[in-house]
């Protein structure tokens, strides 16, 4: 992938970063159409235009919106970038539709508002309610629309937020899906901090020091 440049509080390309552009770069083809969604830096964005993809990035981050921007300008890649919430009514994309949309959402189980743990700035690029699902049940419920016939969706999230349930809930709208790839990661600080409210919630065992990362691949007929 291209280096890419940051402003603060707009998420870093990480362990979860690499593990989905392994995954995209077998999906792209010259001249398929591209959403990235919640592109953060575009550094999937800009992974996938090199691979000869139209690429459209959107994200709810003003900041992450113009490192992205800058980050194609730097690069050389032509990539709509806008400012979108799939968390809201209309969705993500307008009414148009994609051969792949990819995301890596925000993704980590958070304590409730005002509990230690969640009051840094840049959190919302990670957590993602008491379960991690509050973005990726948005994107499972856009993606029959959001996709073309035939078109895949890619999205990295953490075991500890579900990922049959991920699957369950795609093959329910009628897609094709499945984890396409994992990963054991060590523990980032995010969830290093978390652990005793983790545990507790029975979501890591005493003594696991690693996450699970995977990759959900679905296609729609």
């Amino acid at each position: 992938m291209d280096r890419v440049w940051r402003l603060p509080g707009v998420y870093r390309p990480q362990a979860d970063t690499a593990l989905l552009a392994a995954a995209l770069c077998r999906e792209v083809v010259p001249g398929s159409d591209v959403l990235d969604v919640g592109t953060g830096s575009g550094a999937l964005a800009l992974y996938a235009a090199r691979l000869g993809g139209r690429v459209e990035a959107v994200d709810v981050s003003w900041r992450a919106l113009a490192a992205a921007r800058l980050n194609a300008l730097r690069a050389g890649h032509r990539i709509e970038v806008h400012r979108r919430d799939i968390c809201r009514p209309g969705g993500p994309a307008a009414g148009r539709a994609y051969d792949l949309v990819l995301s890596n959402p925000p993704y980590v189980p958070a304590p409730p508002a005002g509990r230690a743990g969640t009051a840094h700035r840049a959190a919302r690029a990670w957590d993602a309610g008491i379960d991690g699902r509050q973005v990726v049940d948005s994107l499972c419920a856009a993606s029959a629309e959001l996709l073309r016939p035939r078109g895949v969706l890619l999205m990295v999230h953490s075991g500890l937020c579900g990922p049959q349930r991920t699957v369950d809930l795609l093959t329910g709208l009628g897609l094709s899906a499945g984890v396409h790839a994992r990963a054991r990661v060590p523990l980032g600080p995010v969830l290093r901090s978390r652990l005793p409210w983790l545990r507790g919630r029975g979501l890591m065992a005493p003594g696991d020091d690693q996450e699970e990362l995977v990759v959900i691949r679905a296609e729609r007929p």
